[in-house]
C-alpha cells in the first residue's frame, strides 16, 4: 500500500500531459463530458456544477491541428480541466484540490479513458504559505469544525 502524502500547503495540483492518445476519444465531445462528469466521484471530490465542454475549430491563419475540445468542472475542492488536440493525439489535464486525492487513481482514469500511450505528470503543492500564521491556522480550523470562532 502506498503511503498517503501529507500536504503542508493549501492543496495538491496534478498536471498531466498525455501523448499518443486515441484521437477519436479526444475529438468526442460526449467523451470529454463523461470524463469531467465521472472524475470527481472517482477521486472522492464533490461536483458542484455540471461539466462544461466546448469544441474549438480554428480559422485561418491558425493551423487545423489546433482544433480540439476544452472543458472543466468546478468541484467544491477547486476544479478539473482538460484540453484536447485530436490531430496531435495530445491532451493536457489539471486537477487542483484543497484536499488530498488519490493521484494514481486520477492518472489511471485519464490514461484508460483517453487511451493515452505515454504521459508525463507532476504534482505541485499549491499555497505553500497558506496560512502562514499557526494561530490563524488553528482559528480557521476551529471555525470550520464548529461553525464559530474561538
Amino acid at each position: 500500500m502506498r503511503e498517503q502524502r501529507i500536504i503542508e500547503a493549501y492543496g495538491p495540483h496534478l498536471v498531466l500531459d498525455g501523448y499518443e492518445c486515441d484521437p477519436m476519444r479526444l475529438a468526442d465531445l460526449s467523451s470529454i463530458y463523461d470524463f469531467l462528469d465521472r472524475a470527481p466521484d472517482i477521486i472522492g471530490m464533490t461536483k458542484i456544477m455540471p461539466p462544461y465542454a466546448f469544441q474549438f475549430t480554428p480559422q485561418p491563419p491558425r493551423p487545423p491541428e489546433d482544433a480540439g475540445i476544452s472543458g472543466f468542472v468546478i468541484i467544491a475542492e477547486s476544479h478539473i480541466s482538460i484540453h484536447t488536440y485530436p490531430k496531435r493525439a495530445y491532451l493536457s489535464a489539471d486537477i487542483f484540490s484543497c484536499k488530498a486525492f488519490p493521484v494514481e487513481t486520477a492518472v489511471n482514469f485519464l490514461v484508460g479513458h483517453f487511451g493515452i500511450g505515454r504521459w508525463e505528470s507532476r504534482v505541485f503543492d499549491r499555497g505553500l504559505e497558506y496560512p502562514r500564521d499557526l494561530h490563524l491556522a488553528k482559528k480557521q480550523v476551529m471555525e470550520q469544525r464548529t461553525g464559530r470562532g474561538l
